[in-house]
């Protein structure tokens, strides 16, 4: 059964907020640039802030996360942000990653000039 989270709680709002420096951070530390639609952005980061709550790591929103009989969450491809795929595939190759939230600055210009 899926958890469900108060939005508008005190606790997810400080959440949120932990999540967007830790997203800013992956953007410096990377050198990357956040995709221009903020609506993207917006999304990734709420889920990103929602799997810690719920799992106690950022496993990237779009991906399923599992948990086992243990009690160990996973993601698929063990999806945890900045996820490896991204680093080493995603981005070099196409410019943005699975999520869209980070990209490069070339990806950036070739949607500015479509």
């Amino acid at each position: 059964m899926m958890q469900k989270l108060d939005m508008q709680s005190p606790e997810f709002k400080e959440e949120l907020a932990k999540t967007i420096k830790f997203t800013d951070k992956v953007v410096a530390q990377f050198n990357w640039k956040y995709n221009t639609n903020t609506d993207i952005n917006e999304g990734v980061q709420l889920g990103l802030a929602r799997n810690k709550m719920l799992y106690k790591k950022r496993f990237c929103p779009c991906f399923m996360v599992d948990v086992d009989e243990s009690g160990k969450a996973k993601s698929s491809d063990d999806r945890l942000c900045p996820c490896k795929p991204a680093i080493e595939k995603e981005i070099p190759e196409n410019g943005v990653c699975h999520c869209q939230i980070f990209c490069t600055q070339e990806y950036l210009d070739k949607q500015d000039a479509l």
